[in-house]
């Protein structure tokens, strides 16, 4: 079964949304805007898109949203949207780093679900007083660790879960760029200028930007959680004010051991997330950027290779898969299957239903398990390399 298509034909109504951030010169924000219309379960009809009102009202303008709904802050849209009997029912926060925890607070607080970029926010202290205010609040935090849509990923946690692979032994999680190899924080390029400043990132660079996906991602597809690491995070070019290069290892509850490497300064990688898990009885090995295929090898047998769409895929993969087999699905489209859950989460919310136990998507206590993640790698890197406990 395939994701259903949202409302063609009027009986389904499109959730009200708004969005924080993404304005004009952003990247993710249209890549959120798009994810959220893939399955027409959306409608974004309010915005905040910059910290600067005069910016924010033309990029609403640009994309369609009524001027009386182009807000100039975030605080004001939530006042105003909560106070209107068609106001916005979920909001995405697109921001920097540094704006998430405010938002979501503001949007909490006024009664509206949360869409939320990684990571969390920029300490562990304001993530934990998220955690709190999502569990007074009643309302639902979804964080958009995209990676954790893909189908192929959706399969091997469900096999891992199975026991296909026997206990867990070792975790490698991968995700080297090369972006950041010089200095183009100083060459106008808005994404590095905010992702290597500590005050809009946090206390990590390549860590905060791309290793919590690597680290989310094992945990989501092994259900294990890590229980100590020993970091070296590195800053290779110079001048840079925070880490460029991190090499982790780590320690999981049950025993099983981890290593996890992601860099913005490796050279000849644009993108190069991958995750490889080796049980008792089988291994499995997924790269994002083929992302339709999971290598799958039972000991002492030849290896498989397993397909989206193909005779191999279980449940779990066809459920989020959109096209036939043979076409690719991938970035945008992970994104949208975290929206569509968030969707059918916040439909089941809305009308008082149980929660649809097939409905996958990261919580706010993953947002705060990625923080501590973060932290820990700092800690231990500062100390020396040294084993260092996570929470």
């Amino acid at each position: 079964m395939t994701i259903e298509a949202g409302r063609q034909d009027g009986t389904t109504r499109r959730i009200r949304l708004g969005m924080v951030g993404g304005g004009q010169g952003a990247f993710i924000g249209a890549v959120h805007r798009i994810a959220a219309r893939i399955d027409d379960q959306f409608a974004l009809v309010a915005g905040a898109l910059s910290s600067t009102p005069e910016k924010s009202k033309a990029s609403a303008r640009e994309i369609g949203i009524a001027d009386d709904r182009a807000y100039g802050s975030f605080e004001e849209m939530a006042r105003a949207e909560a106070a209107r009997p068609d106001g916005i029912e979920a909001v995405a926060i697109v921001t920097p780093n540094h704006m998430h925890a405010p938002a979501a607070r503001a949007f909490l607080n006024a009664g509206i679900h949360v869409i939320c970029d990684k990571p969390l926010t920029t300490t562990v202290e304001e993530a934990e007083e998220l955690v709190h205010l999502v569990e007074r609040s009643g309302k639902l935090f979804v964080l958009t660790h995209n990676y954790t849509g893909y189908p192929m990923i959706r399969q091997a946690r469900a096999m891992v879960e199975a026991g296909e692979l026997g206990r867990i032994r070792l975790v490698q999680a991968e995700y080297p760029q090369d972006w950041l190899t010089e200095r183009a924080e100083l060459a106008g390029s808005k994404q590095a200028e905010w992702r290597t400043d500590p005050a809009r990132s946090g206390a990590g660079g390549c860590i905060g930007d791309i290793g919590t996906h690597a680290y989310n991602l094992a945990a989501f597809v092994t259900g294990l959680e890590a229980s100590e690491l020993l970091a070296q995070l590195s800053t290779f070019v110079e001048g840079r004010a925070l880490d460029d290069d991190v090499q982790i290892l780590l320690r999981y509850a049950g025993g099983a051991k981890g290593m996890l490497w992601a860099s913005q300064v490796a050279v000849g990688h644009e993108n190069g997330l991958k995750l490889r898990v080796y049980g008792a009885k089988a291994g499995l090995e997924w790269t994002q950027a083929d992302p339709n295929y999971l290598w799958f090898t039972r000991f002492g047998e030849p290896k498989q290779l397993l397909t989206r769409a193909g005779a191999g895929a279980w449940p779990q993969a066809a459920r989020v898969s959109r096209i036939p087999s043979g076409h690719p699905e991938g970035y945008l489209e992970g994104f949208a299957t975290i929206y569509a859950e968030a969707a059918r989460a916040i439909r089941a919310a809305e009308s008082g239903q149980p929660a649809d136990p097939d409905v996958i998507y990261p919580t706010v206590q993953d947002g705060l398990a990625g923080m501590k993640f973060i932290a820990a790698a700092v800690k231990s890197s500062t100390a020396g390399n040294v084993w260092t406990p996570i929470g």
